[in-house]
């Protein structure tokens, strides 16, 4: 998902386009013979976070991939809010966030020289402050003058995650954000995700942690085999409500 930072670079104010929520109409993805996604269809709107809830190969990377304009759906169509990402794809990439399996991250470099890197593609004014603005939302104020590779994983997660937060995109697509994370961190997370979502951001997450999640969520869509096998507003007992939806025949 590289290109959502390389996109970045050819940004410049009049595209810096918004939009307040995502339309998903009856999306599909093919992969030859394979169906990764088949009809999905629901909405997302600012100031909300939606959880995409499914086993390993339930279409959940394969969707955010297609949110975050990097994969185009076979057939069906994800507008941003009245915007096409066929005709404004590269300009709608400066306005998403992305975490992703690979973090992205330079091991050579610091913390704080990693996140203001990538503040200085997205033009920021200041990025060194805003890369110190950024490690203390992380919890990590303390290390950044050390460089990556002598971080935990936990850690480097956390860097990662103000990596793809460092523009303050409108979209926030986090594949299995908890990844790594001790408990304390965990929590700080799920603050930082609330926090985001009062500020209008749209955050959507694909996660396994279904404890962490619970509570958390505006939506959930479970998903099975690629399609919607439930889509729940306001979600409790999420573990409980897994089990059910996908027990299911």
């Amino acid at each position: 998902m590289t290109n959502v930072v390389s996109a970045s670079r050819r940004t410049s104010t009049r595209d810096n386009l918004d939009f307040d929520h995502i339309a998903v109409s009856d999306v599909s993805r093919h992969f030859g013979r394979r169906r990764a996604v088949s009809h999905v269809t629901f909405t997302a709107r600012s100031g909300s976070i939606l959880g995409l809830l499914g086993p390993n190969g339930a279409g959940k990377s394969t969707m955010l991939a297609m949110l975050a304009t990097l994969l185009r759906p076979t057939s069906g169509s994800v507008r941003f809010g009245s915007l096409d990402p066929r005709e404004h794809g590269a300009a709608l990439r400066g306005r998403i966030g992305v975490l992703g399996h690979d973090l992205f991250l330079y091991p050579e470099l610091t913390a704080h020289e990693n996140l203001a890197f990538f503040a200085g593609l997205y033009h920021s004014a200041d990025p060194a402050g805003v890369a110190t603005r950024a490690l203390a939302h992380a919890g990590l104020a303390d290390r950044a003058g050390d460089q990556v590779h002598s971080f935990s994983r936990g850690m480097r997660q956390r860097v990662a995650l103000e990596r793809a937060l460092i523009h303050g995109p409108r979209l926030a697509l986090l594949d299995e954000p908890f990844t790594g994370l001790d408990d304390a961190s965990a929590a700080a997370l799920v603050g930082r995700l609330r926090a985001l979502r009062d500020g209008g951001t749209i955050v959507i997450l694909a996660t396994h942690d279904l404890e962490l999640a619970d509570g958390l969520l505006d939506e959930a869509i479970f998903l099975r085999d690629g399609r919607v096998a439930s889509a729940v507003a306001r979600p409790g007992q999420l573990r409980s409500m897994y089990r059910d939806v996908m027990g299911r025949s």
